[in-house]
């Protein structure tokens, strides 16, 4: 299998997950400085792997590199729906230029490989009800939802086009081991972890009664897998949470809980935050359950130790 941003959080628990079962691992990372690449995820494998440094704007690159793999797991992008509404262009050429690249590259090199887009909750926007299905309306708040939309009907076309097998995944909040924990721009689970492993307050925007779905990396990793393994699941998506819907307050007293002494801090929204905020969220899973026999195992609680261990023993390789 060929993992594109496969050095990320998600793509290199991915890679674990599939030297483990025995396969074939190629991952394929730009290596950008603000983007979550960082050998150190693939510690352990590195031997066991084929790692290109490159980038999926690059056709003739991607031409090169996705012939002979069965699998394509395609988890490079911009991820921060911040920046995507401050350099919305950067965000099309890497969530639409760029996967309209992999694509091209598969049209034309590899038209037997099975598929996987990493989409995202946030092609729904403003939350209309919950549980939240995959036919909930797309009320976009971002750029960056906006854009992964986008990059779902684009695969959806090169399957009905060409004949390519294809599967979108639309993850909730991914937290775990292995996130760039830099800057705050990614998932806020993790940047919470950071904060409190230096000692500092957890601040919550209002009353911190938004619901959200957190997912576990390796939940997600396992979901993705069993996803491509699993008969009929081509042309569809599914979401990919872990079903339940947490208080934001409770999430920062459960990293509060976890690093003792941590204090959690309640402050007005600031305007350009909620001018995105969508609501409450929480994954409606029958789809993806139904389809591969899929459910999350790691409770928030437990997953969050998990994350607060890791990066006890390792923040110096991610902040």
């Amino acid at each position: 299998m060929l993992i594109t941003g496969g050095a990320g959080m998600i793509g290199s628990t991915i890679a674990h997950l599939a030297v483990a079962l025995g396969a074939r691992v190629g991952i394929l990372d730009a290596m950008l400085p603000l983007y979550g690449g960082n050998l150190v995820n693939l510690r352990g494998i590195l031997d066991e792997i084929q790692f290109i440094e490159g980038d999926i704007r690059n056709l003739d690159l991607m031409r090169r590199v996705v012939p002979g793999y069965d699998y394509i797991f395609n988890l490079a992008g911009q991820v921060s729906y911040v920046d995507s509404n401050t350099d919305p262009l950067l965000d099309l050429d890497i969530n639409c230029k760029g996967h309209l690249q992999v694509l091209e590259a598969c049209r034309l090199e590899n038209t037997q490989a099975r598929l996987l887009f990493a989409s995202s909750r946030f092609v729904y926007g403003r939350i209309e009800y919950n549980p939240v299905d995959e036919n909930h309306p797309f009320n976009c708040l971002s750029i960056y939802g906006i854009h992964k939309l986008a990059g779902e009907k684009y695969y959806r076309f090169y399957q009905e086009a060409y004949g390519l097998k294809t599967v979108s995944v639309r993850i909730a909040n991914p937290y775990g081991p292995r996130q760039q924990m830099k800057h705050s721009k990614y998932g806020i689970l993790n940047w919470f972890v950071r904060l409190a492993l230096m000692g500092q307050p957890l601040t919550v925007f209002g009353d911190g009664q938004q619901r959200r779905d957190y997912i576990f990396n390796e939940d997600l990793a396992e979901a993705c897998v069993a996803l491509m393994l699993s008969p009929g699941t081509e042309g569809r998506v599914y979401n990919l949470g872990a079903g339940t819907g947490v208080p934001f307050i409770e999430m920062a007293g459960l990293v509060a809980e976890a690093v003792p002494g941590t204090e959690v801090r309640q402050v007005e929204w600031p305007q350009d935050r909620y001018f995105v905020e969508t609501g409450d969220y929480r994954s409606d899973l029958t789809r993806i359950t139904a389809a591969s026999g899929w459910r999350p195992q790691t409770t928030l609680k437990h997953g969050i130790e998990l994350t607060v261990a890791y990066y006890r023993e390792h923040q110096q390789d991610y902040w």
